[in-house]
């Protein structure tokens, strides 16, 4: 009798060891497919960075800081109506655990932005933007480092560690520096990721 119960106990746990397998696969087939989107909003974000930096240590006219800002702006929008019906195409009616905390997890560091934001204004009465960025750039770092370890996919995982790292220094940093770091560790923590996952796609 405890051997059948044991044989049971030992198929339950084959069978919820499966499932999670299944998960995963299911989950990272997800991310591989949405490489693109790594890509995208890693680029993006690279620009964003760059241009905060330029505009703070070079001299550029009026005019062309405008187009700058503007052409940042327009980007952001693309990007998220890319993203937007990119999701509405690749939509898909089962969801899996992991899926819902991986959504979680990045809904969860949105709401973090706001909170720190808030924080910063009831204490300091102001934000101040060189404490911002270290402190956004540590959560995003937290998310990345989530979302790496949930999909077992190291270079997310290595790309969110660097990313933290990149706070902490930047933390040492002007903020036009801090821009610079920033845009750096999108670089590593986004574009690289998503170019390899876009070519695993591909392969």
């Amino acid at each position: 009798m405890e051997t059948n119960q044991q044989n049971r106990d030992t198929f339950d746990e084959c069978q919820t060891s499966q499932v999670i397998k299944e998960m995963i696969q299911v989950s990272r087939k997800k991310l591989t497919n949405n490489g693109i989107l790594f890509i995208l909003w890693g680029w993006i974000l690279f620009y964003s960075g760059i241009i905060g930096y330029i505009g703070r240590e070079v001299f550029l006219t009026y005019n062309l800081q405008r187009i700058l800002d503007k052409s940042g702006i327009a980007l952001g929008l693309f990007a998220l109506a890319f993203t937007v019906y990119y999701f509405w195409k690749q939509r898909i009616k089962v969801q899996t655990y992991i899926g819902i905390s991986l959504g979680l997890v990045w809904i969860s560091m949105f709401v973090g932005f706001v909170l720190i934001n808030l924080i910063q204004f009831n204490v300091l009465q102001e934000v101040n933007f060189e404490l911002q960025h270290p402190l956004f750039m540590v959560i995003m770092a937290f998310a990345i480092v989530v979302t790496g370890g949930i999909l077992r996919f190291r270079p997310v995982i290595l790309g969110g560690i660097i990313f933290g790292l990149l706070a902490l220094i930047s933390s040492y940093l002007p903020l036009p520096y801090q821009l610079l770091l920033e845009s750096c560790a999108w670089l590593i923590a986004f574009v690289i990721p998503g170019h390899y996952l876009y070519a695993k796609r591909n392969s």
